[in-house]
């Protein structure tokens, strides 16, 4: 039985959870550990993708629509006995066996859930109820990744767990913060009413190789315009604050999630906090020397702050992250570099 929620004991499931498949329990034969990853051709989910490879015990599955991932992310992967890519969109049913789901389905960045918001919105909702329609089916853990932006534009600094958040329901970026909401909402209504096991990552900004390279987050943004030999554009007023985890940090964050026995919601970010300013001057620095730095019109409902309490993470996972960002924007810069065919000058 998972512990109680980090917002008060009402989060306790009073239901055990639904038997997972037989072959967790067979007397003779120990099967592998069978891990559905949604959204694994994405950013992140590749990532996991390796992480969980790497244990000779696991089957792999991942679930993707190439929305915004790419089957290059996963290449090395493609034709392994234990791995298999299903292209399949979570807003349908997905009937499979597994013991484990990674639910990471969801476009991520403002241009493309502004460019789709009712398929984002979709994808958050219905994709997550239909993931949790598995859970219950087979026994399933599940765990998902949800986000800071359900704090809003916080007024609070950092964000602990127990904090509801401040969030305009009806703003250009609400399919997102209100659609990860919605799918903290049903995984906790799962976890009461069916007793499904559920873990929940509220997961802040994170960046390293594989990120899309115009996808309009900061980082890939920064490093793209500096690579390129063009202007940082800083959104203003540039004080804007956010907090930067390198993919390798959270990988191991959600993992170390899954395997626990805290439903969570837990925040898994870097509290290390920057301006948009010191960002753009620390990657004008590492990659480019030679390039400005431009002020740009800022998007709606921009959180001015944004810094993860992971006190939870620290207590509970025995997490914390390891990679400083002057250590984790070179390895970033040389997966860009390679991928716009534009090598270091010597």
């Amino acid at each position: 039985m998972a512990k109680e929620g980090s917002n008060g004991s009402s989060q306790t499931s009073t239901k055990p959870p639904p038997t997972p498949s037989p072959l967790r329990s067979a007397k003779f034969f120990q099967a592998n550990m069978r891990i559905l990853v949604t959204g694994g051709a994405g950013f992140i989910g590749s990532h996991l993708v390796d992480k969980l490879m790497e244990n000779e015990k696991n089957e792999v599955i991942v679930a993707d629509n190439y929305f915004t991932g790419s089957k290059v992310n996963l290449k090395k992967w493609i034709g392994h006995p234990r791995f298999e890519l299903i292209r399949h969109d979570v807003t349908e049913p997905l009937l499979i066996e597994v013991d484990q789901i990674y639910h990471l389905a969801c476009p991520a960045s403002p241009i493309f859930y502004k460019y789709n918001p009712v398929k984002t919105i979709k994808t958050n909702v219905i994709g997550t109820l239909n993931m949790l329609g598995l859970a219950k089916r087979v026994g399933a853990r599940i765990l998902l990744t949800s986000t800071s932006e359900v704090y809003g534009d916080p007024l609070i600094h950092p964000q602990d767990e127990s904090y509801w958040g401040n969030v305009n329901p009806i703003g250009v970026r609400s399919c997102y913060d209100e659609g990860k909401r919605v799918a903290e909402t049903l995984m906790f209504d799962y976890h009461r009413q069916h007793g499904i096991e559920i873990r929940i990552a509220r997961i802040f900004n994170t960046y390293g190789p594989r990120m899309n390279i115009d996808d309009g987050r900061v980082v890939s943004n920064f490093i793209a315009q500096a690579i390129r030999g063009e202007p940082l554009t800083v959104q203003a007023p540039g004080t804007q604050t956010r907090s930067f985890c390198y993919v390798s940090d959270m990988v191991d964050g959600l993992i170390r999630l899954m395997e626990g026995d805290n439903t969570g919601p837990i925040n898994i970010g870097n509290p290390g906090e920057f301006t948009m300013l010191e960002l753009a001057e620390t990657v004008k620095e590492l990659i480019n020397p030679g390039v400005e730095i431009i002020m740009v019109e800022n998007t709606p409902d921009d959180p001015r702050q944004r810094k993860p309490d992971i006190t939870k993470a620290k207590e509970l996972l025995g997490w914390e992250p390891k990679i400083k960002l002057k250590d984790g924007l070179p390895l970033m810069e040389d997966d860009f570099r390679t991928r716009l065919e534009v090598p270091r000058k010597n």
